[in-house]
Formats: C-alpha cells, sequence, structure tokens
C-alpha cells in the first residue's frame, strides 16, 4: 500500500492542498511506493514568504553559529548515511554501495560549508587616499531556491542548500518528483541539527511549482540541476525578472582511448563510467573515441566481454552491479534511442534489452548496451540518452580525438586514457570541456574545488559548491570610509585620484 508524502515548510511537514499527485515508484518492482504533493503557486508562495520571514534572523546569525549546526548536520548524516542510502535505492533503483558514495559526496560539500567564517573572508585596503580605508564583505543574496534531478537526490541537494544556508541564506528545495523522500529527510535532519524553522524548506511539485519559484519576487537566486532543455528555459526565466541562475545541464562526456593507453585500466574505468546507475549520471561517459582501429578492436572486445558480464538486479541483492531504470517512461525512452541506433546503421555489439529477472518481472530493467562504429550524426552520439547505452566511436588520430570531443556542443567532462604526458597536457589544455580527467574516467571535482561544464552544459556565471558557489550564494560590498580627524577642514568640490586626495 502506498503512503503519502508532504512538503516541509517552516520546520514541520505540511500536507499538499492543491489536489494534484504524482506517483513515486519502486523501479525493482514497478510498484507505486507513495504519492507525492503537487505544489500550486500558493503553496510555493508559502515556503517562500516562510523563508523569506527567516532571512533577517538568519542572514544576521554569525558565521561561525552557522557553522556549528552544520557541523551537526554532517555527524547527522553519518549517523543516518544507511537510512539515506536505503531511501536514494528504493525511490532511484541504485545499487547501495552507490547510493551510499553519492550521500557521502554531498557530506563533503557540508564538510566546505563548515568551513565558512574563512571562506566569506573579505579584503581590506589601508590608506587608499588621505586617511581613506576601502574593505570589501560578502553578504547573504537572500532567498535561494534550488530545483535538482531524480539520478541524486542526495547529493545534489547537498551540492545546493548547505553552502546557500551556511552564506546566511534561506533555501526552498524543489527535489524531483521521481524521488523526493530524502529531500525530506534531509529537511528533518537540519531541523533536528538546529536551524531555525524555515531556513530549509521543501515543495514537491512538477512544473507549476518551478514556475511559481522562478516568478516570485521574493527569490533572489535559484539553482538548477537537469536536462539542457529545461535548464536554459529556466536560466531564461529567472534572468529575465532579475535573479541570479546557475543551470548546471546536458552533457555528453566522451573518453578517448590513446594507443598507448593501458587497456585494462580503461575497460575498468568504462565500466563503472558508463554503466553505474545504470548511465543515469551527468558525468557519466556514454562516448568512447578509440584512437586507431587496433585499439578500437582491443577496447571494444574486452567492454564487451565485461558488459555481457553484468550482474543486474534491485539494490536489496548485494551482488548486483547495476540496478534498474528510475521509471517505466525512461525505460521506453531508452528503448528508443536504441532501436535509432540500430536503424542509423550503428552495430550493436551488445543488446541488453533481454533482461528478465525472475520475481521482477514488472521492473524497469536494462541490461548494458554497446554500439560499435558509431557515426557523429547518428541520434545515440547527439542526444543525451541518460542510460546505460555506451557509443563507440573510431577516429584515425590523436588530433581528430581532440577535434571530435571539442566539437561537441556539450563541454560537461571529458578523459583521456594514455601513459603520454605530452598528449595528457595538451588534452587537458586544448579541449573545450569544463573538467577533464587524465586516467580518471568520472572528473567530478572534490568538494573544495567546484564543478561546472562550458557550452550547453552550464548557462550562468558560477560553478556549484566550492569556491564559486560561495561567490554565487553572495554579494560583494565595498565599503570606502574616512573618519574625520580635525587635521584638515573644508569641502572638495573636483573629483580627484585617490593619489591627491
Amino acid at each position: 500500500m502506498s503512503r503519502t508524502l508532504h512538503h516541509y515548510i517552516g520546520g514541520k511537514a505540511v500536507e499538499g492542498t492543491s489536489g494534484r499527485f504524482g506517483d513515486v515508484y519502486n523501479p525493482a518492482t514497478g510498484e507505486v511506493t507513495a504519492q507525492v504533493p503537487f505544489a500550486g503557486a500558493a503553496e510555493v508562495r508559502t515556503a517562500v514568504e516562510v523563508a523569506a520571514a527567516a532571512l533577517p534572523g538568519w542572514a544576521a546569525t554569525p558565521p561561525a553559529r552557522r557553522a556549528q549546526v552544520l557541523f551537526r548536520f554532517r555527524d547527522l548524516l553519518y549517523t543516518h548515511l544507511d537510512e539515506l542510502a536505503e531511501i536514494v535505492s528504493s525511490e532511484h533503483g541504485k545499487i547501495l554501495d552507490d547510493a551510499k558514495g553519492s550521500v557521502t559526496r554531498g557530506i563533503e560539500v557540508v564538510e566546505f560549508a563548515c568551513g565558512i567564517p574563512q571562506l566569506l573572508k573579505g579584503e581590506y585596503s589601508e590608506g587608499v587616499a588621505s586617511g581613506v580605508d576601502s574593505y570589501s564583505v560578502r553578504q547573504p543574496v537572500g532567498v535561494c531556491a534550488g530545483i535538482t534531478p531524480f539520478n541524486f537526490p542526495a547529493m545534489v541537494p547537498m551540492w545546493m542548500f548547505p553552502v546557500a544556508v551556511a552564506c546566511g541564506n534561506p533555501f526552498v528545495l524543489k527535489p524531483s518528483e521521481k524521488d523526493p523522500s530524502c529531500a525530506l529527510r534531509l529537511a528533518e535532519l537540519m531541523t533536528e541539527a538546529g536551524a531555525p524553522d524555515g531556513v530549509l524548506n521543501v515543495v514537491n511539485g512538477d512544473r507549476e511549482a518551478v514556475d511559481a519559484l522562478l516568478a516570485d519576487p521574493d527569490v533572489a537566486a535559484v539553482s538548477f540541476v537537469g536536462s539542457t532543455a529545461v535548464g536554459e528555459t529556466v536560466y531564461a526565466a529567472g534572468t529575465a525578472r532579475g535573479k541570479r541562475v546557475q543551470a548546471l545541464c546536458g552533457a555528453k562526456n566522451h573518453m578517448v582511448v590513446m594507443p598507448d593507453a593501458d587497456m585494462e585500466k580503461a575497460v575498468d574505468g568504462t565500466l563503472g563510467a558508463a554503466y553505474g546507475s545504470a548511465g543515469e549520471r551527468c558525468m557519466a561517459v556514454s562516448v568512447a573515441v578509440t584512437v586507431g582501429e587496433a585499439t578500437g578492436d582491443a577496447f571494444v572486445d574486452k567492454v564487451a566481454q565485461r558488459v555481457r558480464g553484468l550482474k543486474i538486479g534491485p539494490y536489496t541483492d548485494p551482488e548486483a552491479e547495476m540496478g534498474p531504470i528510475v521509471t517505466g517512461d525512461s525505460l521506453e525512452r531508452i528503448r528508443g534511442y536504441i532501436e535509432s541506433g540500430l536503424e542509423e546503421g550503428a552495430e550493436l555489439v551488445v543488446d541488453g534489452r533481454d533482461v528478465s529477472l525472475q520475481g521482477y518481472e514488472e521492473g524497469f530493467f536494462l541490461g548494458g548496451c554497446l554500439f560499435d562504429r558509431v557515426e557523429p550524426h547518428m541520434k545515440i552520439y547527439t542526444d543525451e540518452i541518460f542510460g546505460p547505452v555506451l557509443s563507440v566511436v573510431r577516429v584515425d588520430d590523436y588530433e581528430n580525438a581532440v577535434r571530435l570531443v571539442s566539437e561537441n556542443p556539450y563541454g560537461n567532462g571529458a578523459a583521456i586514457f594514455t601513459r603520454d604526458g605530452d598528449a595528457a597536457r595538451d588534452f587537458a589544455n586544448r579541449v573545450s570541456i569544463g573538467m577533464v580527467g587524465i586516467n580518471v574516467p568520472i572528473p567530478v571535482p572534490v568538494a573544495y574545488h567546484s564543478f561546472g561544464g562550458w557550452k550547453r552544459s552550464l548557462f550562468g556565471d558560477h560553478y556549484m559548491h566550492g569556491p564559486e558557489g560561495v561567490r554565487f550564494y553572495t554579494r560583494m560590498k565595498t565599503v570606502t570610509a574616512r573618519w574625520p580627524s580635525g587635521i584638515r577642514t573644508g569641502a572638495q568640490y573636483s573629483f580627484q585620484s585617490g593619489a591627491e586626495n
């Protein structure tokens, strides 16, 4: 029997009042496990008003005291790590180790945010003119909102709100309606950690809730992670209303395999990067670019053997290496891309469409798929599939590999596997990509660096978490001060340089 979820506003659970609900599934069984309320404009407005009411007090709270809340929150996250991973897996489908790892990566951002007293230090210049000093401070931007995707229901929200609240901003989170329970639990833990009511709020919903957040005059900044089509719309709508917006969007991440690469390590990296979390990652490797026919033959042969041996199963199976797709609709969309690849002439080396698990026949399972001899004009290359489908594109030489990667309209992540330091350095320098891995297949920066891509993978001026996150959630204020000393008198009417004042 399914349960009914709620919103979390002002430090407590709040029932939905719009009368609209969505289904939350267990992807392994295909069963509906919960009903999530979809917030209307009035409910979103209530959450924003509560956050706005919390703003003055929270912004005035010393950063060290805000950090203490986050320290307690961090401890609670570790205490409840297994519980949070279970919630993620039960609604997303990813295996427990993967879910636990994603929660841990989110905790790393919380730990970074605990250093907010140091991160908010400004600059001071004494004597910029006679008797004049100048200094800068960073202050909260106001009520912030976050719109997060289904693939990381714990990690991505924690890329946003811990930094935002550490900087003194209250936050309204709109998680994916496909797996909303983890966000609600995180909000409860923040309250338990001592966050004042209204500092972290969660409103569930669909596009109506997103539109309401974008239109609300009290929302000063919006963080988004999701598809490029939606992200571009969010960016345009938010900035048109004078909001600060960072929108991290789609990707088509390439991994270049050079002839001198350690093939075993390249294959190991590919398996985890392409098929981990069923390929439902914005940093998943979806294209392998092999340099030279011999390299392509060896790579495809080894990867195919490993993909055929992938253990597919529900998250409750401790031996499972890959779980189901998040929903039935997503499964059918991915199947459509596989059919498209066949129609356009790509070679389907491994076909994972015939996976069937006893007792889980209604689950949304798909085995790993491997296409070889993919051409750049094919839809399986041009589109973000967001599933366990790897395309191999063969090129003749290194220069063509760099050109292929750089000319892709997405610029999220790319990797190169090579033993050649010159090639690695040249690739990192020249490739038109925001995050680059050298013998690292998924180059996600650690929490004290910042995450973000180039081109159509990012709309906005700031990356997420790390120093860029602090800059996004604060505004600089510069103060120029002169204190009367009685030494100089008289008005000045001309605009003079600092040296002449």
